[in-house]
């Protein structure tokens, strides 16, 4: 059966996903063995046992797997998976989040019981979207999502072309002189062929530029002058009709200019896990600054000490590369006051620990830990 699932959109990186972890404890009583009486002849012992106590504690449900796109349209995408398996309680249904990269926007669309469904809203010819699916039960716990998969959609469902591109891969930062760097890459693959290379440059937050295109897989850029924002490339491969792939990894060009070293940061970051289950968490992380002048714009940067794997975040743009995890601010909470906050909120998965992070900076400056 096939889902109809219910869309809408929202800022990127607010609560699509959350999960609510209700732990209790059970006493076990202790019993006790009355010694016989006097003069009683020694008996051969009874074996006792201590009954077993199921585990009260409400597990969620497991997270959906085998997530794939088994149609991509150009105005919609078919995915299927494999059902999660219940935990404490039946499964009601299944969350789908999706984003297009390089954007700041999340969908999000919700159906029953289904193993497969057909994402319409929203979905455009010629973009890339990704989509990550997560279980609910009857009462609200939540599952960890899913694996992500990505797809780009064709710009039409009919005509002589319409598989696009495969995506650039390697795209690498060579040889750099005073004003320019050359960018190169691996070739892409395509069932017509592929005409050409989009490069686009991205400003880390919302805005991307496409400044060329070019038949072959190299371009040489000329070097930006320093900004507070990022000077990230990636590349499109192009095909006659105008599909175009999937985007390639991004890299960062240095400037022109010599970066300003950046001023101390009066800073002080919490980190609590608001709920933990074997294999997943739910935290919370509280940037305040104590200094006296305002922060206009924040980027905070932690290691995780432990295997934890961000899946989704809200209240930031989260990122993870590594055990390292970058979350900026959005519109809403750009400035920070002083003595004001700002808290965003972080889902994940972890197999052998799942230890806070003891280390933080703000844009670049180490920030005093809170407790």
């Amino acid at each position: 059966m096939t889902g109809v699932p219910s869309s809408s959109p929202s800022r990127r990186l607010r609560p699509a996903l959350s999960a609510v972890v209700v732990l209790s404890t059970a006493v076990l009583g202790t019993a006790v063995v009355a010694a016989p009486p006097a003069g009683a002849g020694t008996a051969e012992p009874t074996p006792t046992t201590t009954p077993s106590v199921p585990s009260t504690t409400p597990l969620p449900p497991s997270a959906p797997t085998n997530l794939t796109a088994s149609e991509v349209r150009s105005r919609s995408v078919t995915l299927t998976w494999t059902a999660a398996t219940p935990g404490c309680c039946a499964v009601a249904g299944y969350d789908i989040t999706y984003y297009q990269p390089f954007d700041d926007v999340l969908y999000s669309a919700s159906v029953g019981t289904v193993t497969t469904t057909t994402i319409t809203s929203y979905v455009q010819p010629g973009r890339q979207y990704s989509f990550r699916i997560s279980a609910r039960d009857v009462v609200g716990h939540r599952s960890a999502a899913s694996a992500t998969v990505t797809v780009v959609t064709p710009v039409t469902d009919t005509g002589p072309d319409t598989t696009p591109p495969s995506a650039p891969r390697n795209l690498t930062v060579g040889e750099v002189t005073a004003s320019t760097a050359t960018l190169s890459w691996s070739p892409s693959t395509d069932d017509v062929g592929v005409s050409g290379y989009h490069v686009y440059r991205f400003d880390g937050w919302f805005s991307s530029t496409l400044v060329a295109t070019v038949p072959g897989t190299t371009y040489t850029a000329s070097l930006p002058p320093s900004t507070p924002l990022r000077n990230l490339y990636y590349v499109r491969a192009r095909d006659a009709v105008g599909n175009v792939s999937i985007a390639s990894n991004t890299v960062t060009l240095p400037t022109t200019d010599t970066p300003p070293t950046p001023p101390p940061s009066n800073c002080r970051v919490t980190y609590r896990n608001q709920s933990e289950w074997q294999g997943g968490f739910v935290a919370t992380v509280t940037v305040q600054n104590v200094g006296a002048t305002p922060i206009d714009g924040w980027t905070v940067t932690f290691g995780f000490p432990g295997d934890q794997q961000v899946t989704s975040g809200w209240n930031a743009t989260v990122g993870q590369t590594g055990a390292t995890v970058t979350a900026g601010n959005v519109d809403w909470n750009r400035v920070l006051a002083p003595n004001d906050s700002a808290s965003f909120g972080l889902q994940g998965r972890w197999n052998a620990s799942d230890a806070p992070p003891t280390g933080f900076s703000l844009n670049g400056a180490p920030c005093a830990v809170g407790s």
